[in-house]
């Protein structure tokens, strides 16, 4: 085995938490070969430098939390990580367990809204509409909290 596609790959997880198709990109990427690569992924994995249900967990706060997304955005982020759908799933469930949705729903909101109590027209109201559903959240939830902020 390559030490070197080892270090490399543990020196790209000492800058922040990646999948391991995440490392697998890059490493081939920079021109390792398969095998090298291969033998680092497993070392990385006996030594728990890479652990996709961590990294799943670490996007799923971070994006939840942090940027106030919905459940749906925050499963596709993940995903986008190649991490597995049935690790993804779980990790989204866990964070969410310890959410209120509605409470993300809001925040997102209010922060598009820039402290104004009401949407100007039907055209912010779509626009509002589209840009939470790009964030992940029910139709039928945005809908809600756009009603109450649409004019009298």
């Amino acid at each position: 085995m390559s030490h070197d596609t080892y270090l490399i790959a543990l020196r790209m997880l000492a800058r922040r938490e990646l999948s391991e198709a995440q490392i697998r990109q890059r490493l081939a990427r920079r021109g390792e070969s398969q095998e090298s690569i291969n033998e680092a992924i497993a070392r990385l994995k006996s030594d728990r430098s890479i652990d996709d249900e961590r990294v799943a967990g670490a996007i799923a706060r971070t994006q939840a939390a942090g940027r106030n997304r919905g459940r749906r955005r925050v499963l596709q982020q993940i995903e986008a990580a190649g991490i597995d759908k049935s690790i993804a799933s779980r990790a989204v469930d866990q964070v969410f367990q310890d959410l209120d949705p509605d409470a993300l729903l809001s925040a997102s909101l209010e922060k598009r809204l820039r402290g104004r109590e009401r949407i100007a027209d039907d055209r912010e109201f779509q626009r509002l509409f589209r840009y939470l559903s790009a964030q992940g959240f029910e139709s039928d939830k945005i809908l809600a909290h756009l009603r109450k902020y649409q004019p009298r």
